[in-house]
């Protein structure tokens, strides 16, 4: 059965509990909070905004400018490294939001976190859970960001839309997600938070065969 049918992309009070319910506390960033001086992994947050279209929702991405030296023309979710000023990984991800797409941080709804996700290229990212408007006016940091999209996480969260490939990395394979969605090639990172997020929601809705029903 595809587990697709599992997911409550059909409801917008359903999805909402479903991502409160397994989203954590928002805080400092784990490394900042054990007090590691260490300068990698580095400490960063990220933003996944969701929107509701038609009550159905969706994940706003972004894709990084060109130009940039860092992951030219990518698909991200809006964030960043934290800053010295970030009171908790929330501050930061609303923060990176407002500069790379202009979405006001009174307009964003957080629900909390998920867990950090370690990057091939030495940083910890903290995911964080994020209500957005279903229709806003993005202002664009032409810099950073080339354009923003949305994807529907009914198409996301398919079974078979993932595709799993390698890449050498200092004498080893890592393997990593990728999905198209159109011409837009969501890999990396970006892939690896949303196939964490819908494992935890597949978790969380589906309980495993050997639960026994409450009762």
């Amino acid at each position: 059965m595809n587990q697709m049918l599992r997911y409550p992309t059909n409801s917008r009070p359903r999805f909402e509990r479903a991502l409160r319910e397994i989203a954590a506390p928002v805080g400092p960033h784990p490394l900042l909070r054990a007090g590691d001086p260490a300068s990698r992994p580095v400490p960063a947050a990220v933003l996944v905004p969701v929107a509701f279209r038609d009550e159905r929702p969706e994940v706003l991405l972004t894709v990084r400018h060109s130009a940039l030296r860092s992951h030219p023309g990518q698909v991200s979710f809006p964030g960043g490294r934290v800053e010295t000023g970030d009171v908790d990984v929330a501050a930061t991800a609303l923060r990176e939001t407002w500069e790379e797409v202009g979405v006001d941080p009174g307009a964003i709804e957080v629900l909390g976190t998920l867990p950090p996700y370690l990057t091939g290229t030495g940083y910890s990212v903290v995911p964080v859970l994020g209500l957005i408007p279903s229709r806003y006016e993005y202002r664009l940091a032409r810099d950073e960001v080339e354009e923003v999209f949305h994807v529907p996480c009914e198409f996301l969260f398919e079974t078979g839309t993932w595709e799993t490939r390698e890449y050498e990395v200092e004498g080893g394979r890592r393997a990593y997600a990728e999905i198209w969605f159109g011409r837009y090639r969501i890999w990396g990172a970006t892939a690896g938070m949303l196939v964490g997020l819908r494992d935890r929601l597949c978790r969380h809705v589906v309980p495993p065969a050997s639960a026994k029903p409450d009762g």
